[in-house]
C-alpha cells in the first residue's frame, strides 16, 4: 500500500498542477494563446498585463487551489493507509508533502497538457507552503512583497523568495522546531529553489542588462 501511496504523490500533484489557467482563461476572455503574447510565459503576472485584473484573479485562484489540493490529497492518502502508527505516519507524511510539493511545482513547469511547457510555478510553490508550513510560507511570501515593493520587479522577488526557501526550512526546522525530518525538508526545499531561479533565468539576464519590465509597467 505504501508504494501505492509514493506513486499517487507523484502521479496525482503533476497531473493536477500540469493543468495552467492562465492558457485556458485567455482563450476564454480573448480566444487567445497568451504563450504568444507579453512575456509569453502563461502564469500570473503576464496574464495581468494582457488580460487584465479579473482574469489575472481566476488564474491567482485556480494556482492556489492546485498546490492546496495537491499536498491534501496526498496526505490524505498517506494518513488512512499508515494506520495508527503515529510516528511512522508523522515521518510518512511528511516526506509525501514534500515529494508532492516537488510534483507539483515539476507539473505547473512542464505540464504534460501543454507540450511540458508551462509557467514559473511560483504561486503553486507557496501555496503548497502554506499547506506544509505556513509560517515559514507566510516569512517567505512576505519578503516577496518587500522586495516588490520596493523594486517593483516581480520577478527579482521571485528569484530572492526562491532562494531563501532552503535557508528558512533550515532555520525554522532545523532550530526553531526542531524537527527530526528538517533534513528532508531542507533536500527538497533546495531542489525547488533550484528549479524555480532556474526558470527565471530569463528575468535575471534582463535584470543585468536593466531591460526587465517593472511591475505597472505597459504591455
Amino acid at each position: 500500500m505504501l508504494y501505492v501511496c509514493v506513486a499517487f504523490a507523484i502521479i496525482a500533484p503533476y497531473l493536477i498542477c500540469s493543468v495552467n489557467p492562465a492558457i485556458i482563461v485567455a482563450r476564454i476572455k480573448s480566444g487567445t494563446d497568451i504563450r504568444g503574447q507579453g512575456s509569453g510565459n502563461p502564469g500570473l503576472t503576464n496574464t495581468l498585463r494582457t488580460q487584465g485584473v479579473a482574469a489575472a484573479a481566476a488564474v491567482l485562484l485556480f494556482d492556489v487551489l492546485k498546490g492546496v489540493v495537491s499536498i491534501m490529497l496526498t496526505r490524505l492518502m498517506f494518513y488512512y493507509a499508515l494506520g495508527t502508527d503515529v510516528f511512522e505516519r508523522g515521518n510518512a507524511l511528511s516526506y509525501a508533502g514534500w515529494l508532492s510539493m516537488l510534483m507539483a511545482v515539476v507539473g505547473h513547469i512542464f505540464p504534460v497538457y501543454y507540450g511540458f511547457k508551462g509557467g514559473k510555478s511560483v504561486l503553486v510553490t507557496v501555496s503548497a507552503l502554506f499547506v506544509i508550513d505556513w509560517v515559514s510560507a507566510l516569512t517567505l511570501l512576505m519578503l516577496f512583497i518587500f522586495i516588490v515593493m520596493i523594486t517593483r520587479y516581480v520577478s527579482l522577488g521571485s528569484i530572492i523568495a526562491a532562494s531563501a526557501l532552503p535557508v528558512c526550512l533550515y532555520v525554522m526546522w532545523g532550530y526553531v522546531y526542531k524537527r527530526p525530518d528538517a533534513f528532508t525538508a531542507v533536500v527538497f526545499s533546495s531542489i525547488i529553489a533550484v528549479i524555480l531561479i532556474f526558470k527565471h533565468k530569463g528575468n535575471i539576464y534582463r535584470l543585468m542588462d536593466k531591460k526587465e519590465k517593472k511591475i505597472g509597467a505597459r504591455k
